[in-house]
């Protein structure tokens, strides 16, 4: 099983998705040709990358979050064609989305590694004490997860691909 349910009151950990979670972002100006940019706050589900070992210890006093997407508002929205969905997201291809399957409570879903917020834990254990959080994504697949997460960020970009003397 991919979802574990739980209880409000248990603690935290990497792989928890949390409902109507509170991001702040800077805004584009609603003025053409505006330079100053407004912060801005939106809510989402959010699932928790933060190492659960930081979490258990309670080193962390703010939390790392992702956006989860639901993947066919995704390809409504013509973010991503549902054939990339399907054949590369799906079976983990692209650096900086990550698929989550449907299953109990949640529909098929996209991570953004891009898309990553901090916010402190004590909201985001207020949020999971009041029944937001959706379910915890078991192991392994967390620890997936988070290989899928550092790989995205850990990549080390040349400057030009190597030439090749191959027709």
């Amino acid at each position: 099983m991919i979802y574990a349910t739980l209880l409000p009151d248990e603690t935290l950990s990497q792989g928890d998705i949390i409902d109507d979670c509170p991001i702040v972002f800077l805004e584009k100006p609603s003025i053409p040709g505006g330079r100053r940019l407004e912060p801005a706050t939106v809510r989402v589900r959010a699932i928790i990358l933060t190492q659960a070992c930081d979490m258990a210890q309670a080193k962390a006093t703010r939390i790392l979050v992702a956006v989860v997407h639901d993947a066919r508002d995704l390809a409504l929205r013509g973010i991503l064609k549902p054939n990339l969905i399907r054949d590369q997201v799906r079976s983990h291809r692209i650096y900086g989305w990550y698929f989550l399957p449907a299953g109990g409570p949640m529909a098929e879903s996209v991570v953004d590694l891009r898309d990553l917020h901090t916010i402190e834990r004590l909201l985001v254990e207020e949020l999971a004490g009041n029944g937001r959080r959706v379910c915890r994504l078991t192991t392994p697949y967390r620890e997936h997860l988070a290989q899928h997460f550092a790989t995205t960020y850990s990549r080390i970009g040349l400057p030009e691909p190597y030439e090749t003397q191959v027709d």
